[in-house]
């Protein structure tokens, strides 16, 4: 079969005749005119238009005349005042030709209805900001968060402009945080410049506003570089000042923007934010108080326990962990009553109860475990109450009895021993008077029989022997009457060699006792000024240390030289030496190394106090297995 197929020819295009037909047959009111709106040519339904609205086709042109042309390629809707109402014309521009099209009434209403359809979608948008802003400010942990989570929702609702949030110290004024998206302007961080109408709508006080940090103007300045205006919002909750957000316009913005619907979503903002500004401050005070009261309580000088309504611990500080020797990880959580004895158990349990009950329980004593065995501590407690003023817990507060007790046998030691000195001069008070008898008739008997001859050598060396031990008894009991009678304060030329020495003597029964030697080095000193009893009394208890410091065989080295206008003197023991945690302690009363009766404590610190006030110091230095050397520095005079 055979087809054959032919050419279709193009159609010709339109004649001006044909757009003609067209234009005066078409139904929609439409006229062309110059870009000056100078009437060209109008179809029918154009003049049927105005007739309909009571005017002539002149006249509505006439109150076309003066409208703002829109730019070629674009289109825009005016209104026009006619004799019968107003109308709604449309203008389009094409090159150098505008045509105006007459909008009538089922037109308008479907212009309109797409107008409130977007401004519904508009707000349904910037509702959901909002609603997502919400969510983002109260999720933030801390300021900056919260800061740009705003920042994020304000990118959002307002797209292609610059803004600045700032936020400040209600109080004060200070500004804690800032955020800038665009240039600013040199000097526009501060002061915060708040709009005068803002303020009196927000009925912001003026005690409310930080003098210095914060301005009222009637006017706000643009912060931003290339700005050609903006507006902006301060963020005001509870009658407080907690920043402000501007916002503003680059020139490259059209300058179609709605400042006034700008500004309404704007405050919207800063209200939500203002609040969770708000709410975020006082979440950052309560913290930091919360942290405060808590390093207070941990670093507490007094020991602090508290527990609650279960008898679990919940605090525990570092004085009562120093004390039972247990980190407060081991304790928090625990039954408190694991924490004393069994037979502390019953007294426990009637003291938190009673507690429990609101009762305050001022003082009481109880004995603690500790790692290495036991701790007695007076409590006071009282109770740990809600909001609501419920009893939620007890807290006990206390010190630790135990060196309180020490401390009392101790000073009792010490009171002991002064009152065993001063009967020891009372007794050597009495051996005085018989003792110098003795010595006087051994002297007689001696030189008589040296002159008489009548007795044999041997008794004269019996009588010699028995005159020096007499000397050497009263010599004992005149110093010893010295050594314990009250020292004057009034400080005297001496002879620091000759001190060392009368303080060996008296050292002379615990030096034998010790099976020791002492092995002397003096140099040459000028004399100095001090009060010579008083410096006996350090140099005995330095010495006294020193033999009850080393074994039998061991040696004692005392050492005098002069450095510069100083007189030094060193005492040094071969014996086992001092551990580096007792060394530091060494001066504090009532600190010992010695077994229980054997010492008190004082006589070191007593020796250091003597020494600075003489315008001294005493150190010392030991090492473990090489004995320790104390050394006292003393000021020669002038």
């Amino acid at each position: 079969m055979t087809t054959e197929s032919g050419r279709l020819r193009a159609p010709e295009a339109p004649t001006a005749e044909d757009f003609r037909t067209f234009f005066e047959t078409l139904e929609q009111p439409a006229a062309l005119c110059d870009t000056g709106l100078r009437l060209l040519t109008a179809n029918p339904a154009f003049a049927r238009f105005c007739f309909e609205h009571g005017a002539t086709v002149e006249q509505m042109m006439e109150a076309l005349a003066g409208m703002r042309v829109p730019e070629d390629g674009a289109s825009c809707d005016v209104e026009v005042s006619l004799p019968e109402g107003r109308v709604v014309m449309g203008l389009v521009r094409r090159g150098e030709s505008v045509s105006v099209v007459g909008r009538r009434e089922p037109e308008l209403m479907r212009g309109q209805l797409v107008v409130v359809e977007q401004a519904l979608l508009e707000q349904a948008r910037t509702e959901g900001v909002l609603l997502d802003l919400g969510r983002s400010v109260a999720e933030a942990g801390s300021e900056e968060e919260l800061v740009a989570a705003v920042a994020r929702g304000v990118k959002e609702l307002f797209p292609g402009r610059t803004f600045c949030i700032r936020v400040i110290d209600a109080h004060t004024g200070v500004l804690t945080s800032l955020y800038a998206e665009g240039r600013l302007r040199e000097g526009t961080r501060e002061p915060l410049v708040l709009k005068r109408s803002a303020v009196e709508k927000l009925h912001l006080s003026p005690r409310a506003i930080p003098a210095g940090r914060v301005v009222v103007a009637a006017q706000v300045p643009l912060l931003f570089e290339g700005s050609t205006g903006g507006v902006s919002a301060p963020l005001v909750a509870s009658g407080q000042l907690y920043g402000v957000v501007n916002l503003e316009y680059p020139a490259s913005l059209e300058e179609e923007v709605e400042l006034f619907q700008d500004e309404r979503v704007l405050v919207q903002l800063a209200n939500q934010v203002a609040v969770a500004v708000k709410n975020a401050k006082l979440i950052d005070e309560l913290t930091f108080v919360r942290k405060y009261l808590e390093e207070l309580l941990e670093k507490a000088n007094a020991l602090i326990l508290v527990a609650n309504r279960d008898k679990k611990v919940v605090v525990f500080n570092q004085a009562i962990s120093r004390l039972t020797g247990f980190r407060k990880e081991e304790v928090l959580g625990r039954d408190v009553f694991s924490l004393v004895p069994e037979d502390e158990h019953l007294r426990l349990s009637s003291l938190l109860s009673a507690a429990m009950r609101g009762e305050p329980v001022p003082n009481f004593e109880l004995r603690l475990l500790t790692r290495s065995g036991e701790a007695r501590v007076a409590f006071a407690t009282s109770s740990a109450l809600t909001s609501q003023g419920e009893v939620e817990g007890v807290m006990a507060i206390g010190q630790d009895v135990t060196v309180v007790t020490q401390l009392e046998q101790r000073v009792i030691q010490a009171e002991k021993l002064a009152s065993l000195g001063q009967l020891a001069a009372s007794v050597a008070h009495e051996i005085n008077n018989p003792m110098t008898a003795v010595v006087t008739y051994a002297d007689a008997m001696l030189q008589r029989s040296v002159l008489g001859g009548g007795a044999g050598a041997a008794d004269a060396e019996k009588l010699r022997k028995i005159l020096e031990s007499g000397h050497r008894i009263l010599r004992f009991t005149r110093d010893l009457t010295s050594y314990a009678r009250p020292a004057k304060e009034r400080p005297e030329p001496v002879q620091l060699n000759a001190v060392l020495e009368l303080a060996v003597g008296y050292c002379e029964h615990v030096v034998a006792q010790a099976r020791v030697v002492v092995r002397r080095d003096y140099g040459e000193l000028p004399p100095l000024s001090a009060v010579r009893a008083n410096l006996v009394q350090v140099f005995v208890n330095l010495i006294t240390n020193a033999c009850h410091a080393m074994g039998p065989g061991g040696q004692v080295s005392l050492r005098t030289r002069q450095e510069g206008r100083e007189a030094v003197v060193c005492v040094q023991d071969t014996g086992s030496g001092i551990s580096p945690e007792h060394l530091s302690r060494i001066f504090e009363p009532f600190f010992t190394t010695k077994a229980e009766g054997k010492g008190t404590g004082l006589g070191l610190s007593i020796a250091q106090r003597i020494v600075e006030k003489h315008g001294g110091r005493l150190s010392v230095r030991s090492e473990l297995g090489q004995g320790t050397t104390f050394t006292v520095h003393l000021p020669l005079g002038d």
